[in-house]
């Protein structure tokens, strides 16, 4: 099963003499069409975006065309969102530059609900954030890894005792 994703990003407004914003995941909601009738305001990264909302507060970005499937190889990242205490959706975006010149925008790449993956690439150095999976998509999510997770079994570990001394050899002889 594929889930059909989209993702708001926000510029927050804030008062700092070094910084008059950031930017920040607001929130992944499903698109089962509902955003099909809004005309995008610009592409960029090859993402359609619309704005919507501009104003003294800030700016909210909505992007659509996010496709989630889960694969079994990545059961154990799926495996340690899912017995998390708060499941999340895990969102790389990066400042990308506006089509027309003005400020950059935060533009979403990727999503996951893998540890594996989140970790990845923030060990990549891009900019990951979460937000809480709801209550449905955790349930989904769930299900998967009951069916799909099978851990590693444990290897047992050689006492050191018998691995045998070191002894370096004699250069003399």
């Amino acid at each position: 099963m594929k889930l059909h994703l989209a993702v708001v990003m926000r510029k927050e407004l804030i008062d700092n003499p070094w910084q008059s914003h950031r930017w920040t995941l607001d929130e992944v909601v499903f698109d089962v069409g509902q955003f099909a009738h809004k005309s995008p305001d610009l592409t960029i990264a090859n993402r359609s975006a619309i704005c919507m909302r501009k104003d003294e507060q800030g700016e909210r970005w909505l992007y659509t065309g996010f496709d989630l499937e889960l694969f079994k190889d990545e059961a154990e990242g799926y495996y340690l969102n899912a017995t998390s205490t708060k499941p999340a959706w895990f969102v790389m975006w990066r400042l990308e530059d506006h089509p027309d010149g003005l400020e950059p925008l935060a533009v979403p790449h990727f999503l996951s609900v893998s540890y594996y993956e989140a970790g990845r690439l923030l060990d990549g150095g891009e900019t990951v954030e979460n937000v809480p999976l709801d209550q449905d998509t955790s349930a989904w999510l769930a299900g998967f890894v009951a069916e799909h997770y099978k851990p590693e079994p444990k290897k047992r570990a050689r006492p050191v005792s018998f691995k045998g001394a070191y002894r370096p050899k004699d250069e003399a002889s």
